[in-house]
Order: C-alpha cells, then structure tokens, then sequence
C-alpha cells in the first residue's frame, strides 16, 4: 500500500513538474509577445481575436486598421506607403463592434493617433457583452491573472512555444519555417505584414469574378435560406451599439482622428435584400443614414462612403460573393482614403446614400 502512494506522489509530483516546465516555456518564449519582443525570431498567427493581443504589446505604431473580413486582406506596407503613416492592422473576420471598440480601446492607450475604421452594418448586430463573450479573451488583452494564466497554463502556447524554439536552432530554421505553414501550428508567419493577407502571387481572376458573385446572389437570395439576410439585425438594438461602441469610443478620444469608412458592397448585396428580404434593406438604410447624420457632427471623425461607386460596386469582376472585393479594391480603397475623394460633406449627409438608394432601385439582374 505505502508502494501504491508513493508511486501517486511520485506520478502527482512529475505532473506538476511537467506544468509548470511547460508554463516557464512559455513565458520564456512568449510566442504571443506579450510580455516583450521575441528573443527567438517572431512569429505571428492568423488568429487574430488572439494575436492582436501581442500586437498591440509588442509593435510600434500611430495608427491602427480595424474591420471585419472586409478589412482582413490589406496589408501593413500597403497601407503605410499610401497613407502615410506606421500602422498597425487589427482587423478580425466576423467581428462585432464589442469586439472591435475593445480592442481599439487597448492600441488608443498604447499610443495609436489615428484610427482607420472599416464599419459595415453588419458589425452593429445584436451580440454577446465583451465581458461575457466566449469567443473573446478580454482578460488576455488586459493581462489579468486570470488572463496570464489561461495564457501560461496553455497546452496549445506550450507547442508553440517548443515549435518557435526549434525553429531558432540555426540548422532548423529554414525547414521549419518552410514547413510551418504546412503543421499543425498557428504561429507560422514569419512577417507581420502577411498576417490575413493574400499571398502576393494570389490569382485574383480565379477567386473574384462575375460567377462567384452571381453564384453567391443566388444562394442568399433562395426561399429556403433568404432569411438569414436579416438574422440578428434590428433597429433599435443596431443603434445602440452604434452609441455604446462606435460614438462612446469616439468622444471618450477626443484627440484621436478617426477615418471611418462604409466599403465598397456589390450593388447585388443590397439587390439580394432588396428581392428577398426588404425589411433587412429598410433596417440598413436607415442604420446607415443614422450613422451619416452622427458621425459628421463628431469633430474628430472623417467619413467616407463607397457603396456608391458604380463602376466598382457594379462590376462583378471585383467581388468573390455579394460582399467581398478583390485587393484590386483594397487598393482603391485606401487611395480614396488618401485624396478624401469621397468623403462626407456634413452639410449633405445623406447625399451618397440617396445615390446609393437610386442604384438600387434601378438595379435589374441580368441572368
């Protein structure tokens, strides 16, 4: 018997011994940079909920980019070199204002000047509070116990932290790097400008075209799924996270510049819920044109619209669904941001969206 405990005690001491090796790993590589710039080579992942955490420690910057998938594929150097500025890209695929004014709440005190905003209606759907959000560590941003914690204590940050270690071994450097993005790891770039972004030999033609946005028209709009064009949104609800996420950051920042920016939807976006979910068009316009009003008053905020901008939101060719432009247009985006070609007078608020109003209402399909 005394054989039987003293083995447990032996087995309960190698495991604790094993847990925190693993936790002084991690805090020694500190794949996520958290704590300090890596001492082994920086690595970065495309879990950027996770990730933008270390950015915000770990990089310099004066500027931040936030959106959602829209916003996902410009790259950094991009960005830069048009605008004039050291930014830091934050953006995160399906995000929502929580999420995003939380986190630029985080870069705005670690110095960020200027903020530039990809904001799109879906953003503003009703939600899980960021304190209680299960898909989001605000403790992690934070660096809160419970946050450092989750972060030393993690099976999945101990992998990555033996894999960047490795990877700093002169003789494996190059073949692990080579292979990473090939295994099972996360923290496989070795550039930050690569984070979410296109490879630079991408094949535009074959993933944004006429058919991918007609095929993507024709699955949204079909009886058994149209509904879900309007899943989450609502009017009231949409607005007041307007106020809490977008105008609250806004004025607690008053010396902060934001750009912010409506993107460049096909016209069959707003087609699709024109023809299969009007209520859904009704709730986006009138979102749209609540936002516009507010916005303009604000004397830190320069507004931008491009939903209306017919040779671009009219050609099929730049989109691979109804929402999502090539980098063609990621391109032109940041040059109208550049020469303020379309921003928002104040005086006429609604000017763009009334043109955006016509375009739909003109808009037939040729099938």
């Amino acid at each position: 018997m005394r054989g039987t405990f003293t083995d447990l005690r032996r087995l309960l001491l190698a495991s604790i011994a094993c847990v925190l090796g693993a936790a002084l790993l991690t805090y020694l590589v500190d794949p996520l940079q958290l704590f300090r710039p890596s001492r082994f080579g920086a690595f970065y992942s495309d879990d950027t909920r996770v990730q933008n955490a270390g950015l915000i420690r770990s990089q310099s910057f004066d500027t931040v980019f936030m959106g959602t998938s829209l916003a996902i594929h410009f790259r950094q150097s991009d960005i830069d070199r048009v605008l004039g500025v050291h930014s830091l890209k934050l953006a995160m695929t399906g995000s929502n204002s929580r999420q995003q004014s939380f986190v630029l709440e985080q870069a705005i005190d670690r110095g960020a000047k200027r903020v530039i905003w990809e904001m799109d209606d879906f953003i503003f759907v009703d939600a899980a509070d960021i304190e209680s959000d299960p898909y989001f560590s605000v403790d992690l941003y934070r660096r809160t116990t419970k946050g450092i914690a989750s972060y030393l204590f993690s099976a999945a940050m101990a992998k990555e932290s033996l894999f960047t270690l490795l990877r700093s071994v002169p003789p494996l450097k190059r073949p692990l790097t080579e292979a990473a993005p090939y295994l099972p790891v996360k923290f496989a770039l070795s550039d930050v400008d690569d984070i979410y972004a296109l490879p630079r030999n991408f094949d535009i033609a074959r993933d944004y075209n006429p058919n991918k946005a007609l095929a993507s028209f024709a699955y949204i709009t079909a009886p058994s799924r149209s509904r879900f064009l309007g899943e989450g949104y609502g009017f009231d609800a949409m607005v007041g996270h307007f106020e809490q996420d977008a105008v609250g950051l806004i004025t607690r920042h008053p010396d902060v510049t934001f750009d912010i920016y409506f993107p460049p939807y096909s016209i069959l976006q707003f087609v699709a819920m024109r023809d299969a979910s009007p209520e859904t068009l009704k709730i986006v316009l009138d979102l749209t044109a609540d936002i516009a009003r507010r916005l303009t008053q604000l004397p830190n905020v320069r507004l931008h619209d491009f939903r209306a901008i017919k040779p671009v939101t009219h050609d099929l060719a730049n989109y691979g669904d109804v929402i999502h432009h090539s980098p063609v247009v990621d391109a032109m985006v940041l040059s109208w941001l550049a020469s303020g070609q379309y921003r928002v007078d104040a005086s006429k608020p609604l000017a763009s969206l009334d043109a955006l109003k016509a375009q739909i209402e003109a808009y037939r399909l040729e099938r």
